[in-house]
């Protein structure tokens, strides 16, 4: 469907000589509060409500959205966007490389991009129809080879995502009543569509969002995606994977055939309108997970902005405090147990697996509006509309239990 950190510390050294000494980062804190100060640490907290945004805004002399951005680590990373855009670095950004445009692609729009190492990345393109493209580079992006185009003309790819070097899932809208949902195994070269039973829907009230290239997810080696609109927003998850063998199939299918059956379950973001529902999926193997979104139209409405679940997404549950306003994009960060999301209008985090979630607002150096205008993470990267990239700096999440 098309669309259009922190660290706080606050020292608190009383006249006493147990005195009281308060950490803060994010809404985590490491306290040892003395019986007789503990009304005043009690006052001091409620005062310290904002966290400041540590995003460093960088230097990329390109006047693209980007919604694509695929972090590697080790200072590795690619970024996607309009007009052709894809750029690239080696070094944490601070230089970023301008890429050679993939062929006929000048006024494509690459929503997504997944990357393998830093000369490999396949780069997706976003339209209806052929406009919805896939293109390969193994030199660094000095060239590129188109692999893959829409077949079908009513077609809209959304998300692209790739367990490991060689297989990878293609989501895209509805066509002919079912969510289209390609598989490949061999790195690209190939796509195959899933079967279908259980992903069918009407293009007039189910889609999923290129956002942000984050509506899919692969967990056990199985995509789950989500989806909004008129008919609500929706997380489709595989619950079986059977294979026939023989005569088993039907007369109109071939053998040794397989057919995937899945579910769709309710989450509670969105409005029920053709711009809202859920945008963004990230899913942990511990079981729980954390999904973003919104109305995009309605940027600053916080309502039905983010949901969790605890059960791989059997089951989801609005968050008690939600980001304060339409999220685009969400992403965990492993060593300090954190959640972040982005939108245009901020950025929230969650230290208790999205329950509750926290704007961050600008610190002293950063520049005013570093917490918004974002599209899509891939930490410790953000990207953004007119050339916007932001990495997180060094030490801003610290770890909590």
């Amino acid at each position: 469907m098309e669309h259009p950190i922190f660290a706080v510390a606050l020292l608190f050294w009383l006249s006493s000589p147990q005195g009281i000494c308060f950490t803060r980062a994010a809404t985590t804190a490491s306290i040892y509060t003395p019986p007789m100060r503990a009304t005043l640490l009690l006052t001091m907290l409620a005062l310290a409500t904002a966290a400041h945004a540590q995003w460093q805004i960088q230097d990329v002399h390109t006047t693209a959205s980007l919604r694509g951005v695929y972090s590697l680590g080790n200072g590795i990373a690619w970024a996607s966007g309009t007009e052709g855009t894809v750029l690239r670095t080696e070094d944490n950004g601070k230089t970023w490389q301008h890429c050679v445009t993939p062929p006929n692609a000048e006024h494509l729009d690459f929503r997504g991009i997944q990357a393998f190492d830093s000369k490999t990345a396949i780069v997706m393109s976003s339209g209806k129809g052929d406009l919805s493209r896939l293109y390969k580079t193994t030199d660094g992006c000095q060239t590129w080879k188109l692999i893959f185009t829409n077949p079908d003309k009513d077609g809209f790819w959304d998300a692209l995502i790739f367990e490991d070097q060689t297989t990878g899932f293609l989501l895209g809208d509805p066509v002919h009543g079912y969510f289209y949902l390609g598989e490949t195994t061999d790195g690209g070269k190939t796509w195959i569509q899933k079967q279908n039973r259980g992903l069918e829907a009407d293009a007039a009230r189910q889609g999923a969002f290129a956002a942000s290239n984050t509506s899919m997810s692969v967990m056990h080696g199985q995509p789950s995606f989500g989806s909004g609109g008129v008919g609500g927003a929706f997380l489709y998850r595989l619950i079986a994977s059977m294979v026939y063998e023989d005569d088993s199939p039907p007369k109109d299918q071939n053998k040794n055939w397989s057919m995937d059956s899945w579910t769709s379950v309710p989450v509670p973001l969105g409005s029920r309108t053709e711009s809202s529902g859920l945008f963004s999926l990230a899913l942990l193997l511990t079981g729980s997970g954390v999904a973003v979104g919104g109305d995009y139209l309605k940027p600053n409405a916080s309502t039905g902005t983010a949901a969790f679940t605890q059960d791989e997404g059997h089951n989801w549950t609005a968050s008690t405090t939600p980001p304060h306003g339409y999220r685009s994009s969400v992403a965990y960060d492993i060593p300090t147990k954190t959640w972040l999301t982005v939108g245009p209008n901020g950025t929230d985090i969650s230290t208790d697996d999205g329950r509750n979630w926290h704007p961050l607002t600008p610190g002293s150096s950063d520049a005013p509006d570093a917490d918004k205008n974002w599209n899509a993470l891939s930490l410790p990267f953000v990207v953004g509309p007119h050339g916007r990239i932001g990495i997180l700096r060094d030490g801003a999440l610290a770890p909590h239990k």
